[in-house]
């Protein structure tokens, strides 16, 4: 793999690493999540949110989000509660099912990262997370990450 550039290898291992995430996730009987699925969990592990403020802060349309929540709902991942702050509003929070299914991701990928560590050393895969961190702070999403609100890239 020599003659592939380090950037092409990052794209590569993203898609192959969500994949083998979501395969897992199904084998752990969590079915019907996508990789967009993910970036509305990530958000609403913050706080519940309306439908419109989750499409504002993930950059989709409302009605991308409202078809996003319904396949959500309709799963038993995420439910719609009364906003405690306004009670004309409906609040998206996620089910103690959308909680596991959120365990269970960080058990697959702290796996993947154990059989790596068997290939290369720690001080490897901290360097290279060092190198990931300027990158994505160079492609503007290193502040979105902290405030869990990186969109979906697939999403146009």
């Amino acid at each position: 793999m020599s003659d592939v550039d380090v950037l092409s290898l990052v794209s590569l291992a993203g898609g192959a690493l969500g994949a083998h995430v979501r395969d897992r996730l199904r084998e752990r009987g969590f079915v019907g999540l996508s990789t967009r699925h993910g970036y509305v969990f990530q958000r609403l592990q913050v706080e519940p949110h309306s439908i419109s403020d989750l499409a504002r802060t993930l950059d989709v349309t409302q009605q991308a989000m409202s078809k996003t929540v319904a396949e959500l709902a309709g799963s038993g991942y995420v439910e719609t509660v009364a906003d405690p702050r306004d009670a004309r509003r409906k609040s998206v929070q996620l089910t103690a099912r959308a909680r596991a299914a959120i365990d269970a991701a960080r058990q697959i990928r702290a796996e993947l990262r154990a059989s790596v560590l068997q290939h290369v050393t720690v001080a490897d895969v901290d360097r290279a997370g060092a190198v990931l961190t300027v990158l994505l702070d160079q492609l503007g999403v290193g502040a979105r990450i902290a405030e869990r609100s990186v969109p979906d890239p697939t999403e146009e």
